[in-house]
Formats: C-alpha cells, structure tokens, sequence
C-alpha cells in the first residue's frame, strides 16, 4: 500500500523540482542509488519497471525506503496497462508513470488515491488526463517537445501540472529553459543516474553530488 496520499507525492515533486528516475536489476545497486538521491536531497524517486521480474526489486527497494528513508517517496514508471499498476501498488507504489494515456491505469489508481502521471503529447491528451484526475502530467518525450510546447500548453490552461521526462540535463541552461517555460518538475534518468562512463563502475557519491547540484540549481531558479 502506498505510504504517501497523491497529493503529499504532488507537492513533493513541485517543492523538489527533479524525479530522478532508473532501472537496475541489482538490488543493492538500487539501494546504493536510493542513499545517493536522498542524501542529495531528492524526495521523489522513480524506479521504471524495464526488465524481467523488476517488480522483485522493487519489492525489496520498497522495504529498503520504508525501513531506513523514510521520508523518501518511491513510485514506478513504464507501466503500460491497469494490471501492472495494480501489482506495484500492491508492492507499494506511491505513484505510477506510463508512457502513454491508458484510462485502465487511471481507474485502478483513482481507486486507491494512488497518484499516475501519464505520457501525454498534445493537449487533447492532457485535457483528457486531467478529466480522469491527473494531477501532474508527464510530457514524453519531452525533447521532442521542448520548453516552448510546455510554454504553449500553459498559455492557455495555466492550471496544467508538467513533468518532462527526457531531453532535460542537470545543468543551469537546460534547467532554467524548462522551468521558465512552466513545468512543475522534471524527471531525469541516464543524465543524472549511470555508472561511470570509462569503467564502468557506480560512483553513488557523484551522483550525489550531481543530484544535489541539480536540485540546488533548481531551487535558484524557483527564488529568481
């Protein structure tokens, strides 16, 4: 069962301002990125269901932040259908990312105040997710897109929560592109969370670093 209500997962992501997101099968390389992100400072985490039996990571990823970060709000993304949101909420979810509109997803997580960002490409599509109760919607992929979309989109329905996933880099120009457009937060993978380029091997305390730098750019912009 989720610990967090989709609201407190809601202002966690405006309040932060980055999702860093990431798959790996190992689970204690999953609980090394979890520490990383979280002494940094993030507060929202994605794990994204992109192998085969992930949802047992997760499982063991889920008991690891319930036990020993506690205030860290774990959920997962590319789920594709209603039945594997189920199982991860079952897991213990505290939100759902998809890469595509699915109003199965949107049903079994309305059910359980369970929040779910949708992959969203046009503004029919984010009006129609926020019908079905969405509360920030997820623009992948978003350097497709670009700032300028999120800009448009915000022009006319102001209210509009974004969270681009893809084309955004932890720097001070990518950053304040995206949040002078408008977005909420943005999600970030690869650009914020990889092993090391040349060997190969995870350096948490790099990641750390560069997720806290992220966030301190971040927070910069949002008092500018």
């Amino acid at each position: 069962m989720a610990r967090f209500t989709r609201i407190e997962v809601a202002q966690a992501m405006k309040d932060t301002g980055i999702v860093p997101l990431f798959y790996n099968e190992s689970i204690e390389v999953g609980k090394n990125i979890l520490k990383a992100c979280h002494s940094a400072g993030a507060r929202v985490i994605e794990f994204t269901s992109r192998g085969d039996n992930a949802h047992k990571v997760f499982d063991a990823l889920c008991a690891f932040a319930k036990a020993e970060l506690p205030e860290l709000i774990l959920g997962v993304g590319s789920i594709t259908d209603g039945a594997a949101a189920s199982l991860y909420m079952q897991l213990g979810a505290n939100f759902i990312v998809t890469p595509v509109l699915r109003e199965d997803i949107a049903l079994v997580c309305n059910r359980r105040k369970v929040l779910w960002s949708p992959g969203c490409g046009s503004l029919t599509e984010i009006a129609r997710a926020e019908e079905l109760g969405c509360e920030v919607v997820k623009l992948f992929p978003g350097g497709i897109y670009g700032a300028q979309f999120v800009k448009a989109i915000k022009g006319p329905c102001p209210w509009t929560s974004i969270m681009p996933t893809g084309g955004v880099s932890p720097t001070q120009e990518s950053l304040e592109e995206w949040f002078n457009a408008g977005v909420t937060c943005v999600g970030m993978g690869s650009k914020l969370i990889a092993p090391d380029a040349t060997t190969g091997v995870w350096d948490y305390k790099a990641i750390e670093q560069k997720t806290k730098k992220a966030l301190d750019i971040v927070a910069s912009i949002k008092k500018a």
